[in-house]
Formats: structure tokens, sequence, C-alpha cells
């Protein structure tokens, strides 16, 4: 199997011993993102939304140096330290997704990495 690593100053580097994403055939698989400005590796300033809204610049970031978008995404993780934002989840991604949506989950988790409130993580399929 051949595998392909993408990486992109886009989006935050990665933090360990992890690819942003890695490309294997036409799928990618997008390491977890959190709300980090990639310019200052740093936790974005503000509220919920704007977290939710950092973690999707990211994502977008990685899918646009794997070749793809976030149209491309098959797959969508969720992680929320408080499930009760979720709606806001929702609103938010209806402004970077339109139908047909991915298949997604939302999973409540006791904590983050540097207490982030979201992560997501995606799979991709590039035609």
């Amino acid at each position: 199997m051949s595998r392909e690593i993408i990486h992109t100053d886009k989006a935050p580097q990665a933090i360990g011993t992890y690819s942003q994403a890695v490309k294997t055939g036409t799928t990618v698989y997008m390491s977890g993102q959190i709300p980090m400005v990639p310019e200052t590796m740093e936790m974005v300033d503000g509220d919920m939304e704007a977290q939710i809204r950092r973690v999707f610049d990211n994502l977008q970031a990685v899918a646009q140096a794997a070749g793809g978008s976030l149209a491309d995404i098959a797959k969508l993780n969720i992680f929320l330290t408080d499930l009760s934002h979720f709606p806001l989840v929702n609103q938010v991604m209806a402004d970077y997704f339109s139908e047909p949506y991915p298949a997604r989950a939302a999973i409540g988790v006791a904590s983050l990495p540097k207490d982030a409130g979201v992560e997501m993580d995606a799979v991709m399929e590039l035609l």
C-alpha cells in the first residue's frame, strides 16, 4: 500500500506523532483538528462558535492540500466536551457544507487537547 503524507502550513502543525492527513489511493484520512490558529499555534480567541469555525477552517485547509474540499468528506467525527453545543455545530456546519451531507458521529468526551471544546476528524474520498 502506498501512502502519501499530506501537509499544509494553512492548518496547525501536528503537535504529536501524527500527520495532518494520510492519502491511500483516493481516500484521505484526516487527523483530528482542534481550534488552533495555524499562524500562532495558539487556541482561537472567542466563544464556542469561533472554535467550531476554526476547526472547519482547519479541516478545509487540509482537504485542499490533499486535492479536495469539504464537499468530498464522506465521514465526519465530532468530539465535544459539552454536547449541549451540538445544535450550534449543526448551525455552523450548514455554512460549510451543503447536501448531500457526509455521514457523521457526535461524541461527548471528558476533555480534549489544549482544553479545546471541540475536535473533528474526517475521511475524504477523492474521485
